[in-house]
């Protein structure tokens, strides 16, 4: 199984329930989010406070930015999204927080407006020691990109799976792995049948609800990774 934790809701905040967009945490750091709309900006201290209590080491940007909703780690790199909230200028500076290699991919058609709305990391540990592949792999919509990211993609990750228009449309790719169970929307069942042709292991969580408000189950999922063991 895998442990969950918790974030109190805050008085008038409704939105605190898309936790993805309250950071990213890589390697015992977490960079905090700054909310594009001032109607989100007084859940930022909410998720330091968090973050601190927790005992992340917490940076506080200077750019832009909606933590996991367009920053996802695959394997050792950085995929970054662009186009509809974060800036590119927040794909430099968390570049320079982790220290990782990253990829910088514009989103063009609006009703993907952050990049897990796009792309689904299926891989999120890689490496015969770690029990994983050895490269991560992902699945995307490649509609949802321009050009220059679609060509970017198909490169980096030319196994990648990719998915209709369809099972974009349901937020299909807004969805958590483990590396083996992936939990996606039920109404996803051409990305369930590709799923299960490559080995995962669909597991199916109706969130139509929170589809209603533009969210799935990747927006309410933050991972919070530890400092790698260096010895």
């Amino acid at each position: 199984g895998h442990e969950v934790e918790l974030i109190d809701p805050a008085e008038g905040l409704p939105d605190m329930v898309y936790t993805a967009n309250g950071g990213v945490i890589i390697d015992g750091i977490a960079y905090a989010p700054k909310f594009r709309f001032a109607e989100r900006a007084g859940e930022e201290r909410h998720f330091i406070d968090w973050f601190r209590a927790a005992g992340f080491e917490t940076v506080i940007p200077e750019e832009v930015n909606e933590g996991e909703g367009d920053f996802l780690l695959a394997g050792d790199v950085i995929l970054a999204g662009t186009g509809f909230r974060s800036t590119g200028d927040s794909h430099r500076e968390v570049g320079e927080v982790f220290g990782r290699e990253v990829i910088s991919l514009t989103l063009t058609d609006p009703r993907f407006y952050h990049l897990d709305t796009a792309i689904s990391v299926l891989d999120p540990v890689i490496g015969a020691a770690q029990g994983g592949p050895d490269a991560a792999n992902i699945a995307y919509l490649p509609g949802a990109f321009d050009e220059a990211s679609q060509r970017i993609l198909a490169e980096r990750f030319p196994d990648a799976i990719r998915v209709s228009d369809a099972d974009g449309a349901v937020f299909g790719l807004n969805s958590a792995s483990d590396g083996y169970n992936v939990f996606i929307s039920p109404r996803a069942t051409g990305f369930e049948a590709q799923l299960r042709e490559r080995g995962y292991n669909p597991v199916l969580i109706d969130l139509s609800e929170l589809l209603l408000g533009g969210g799935g189950i990747k927006c309410c999922t933050l991972e919070l990774r530890a400092k790698r063991d260096e010895s």
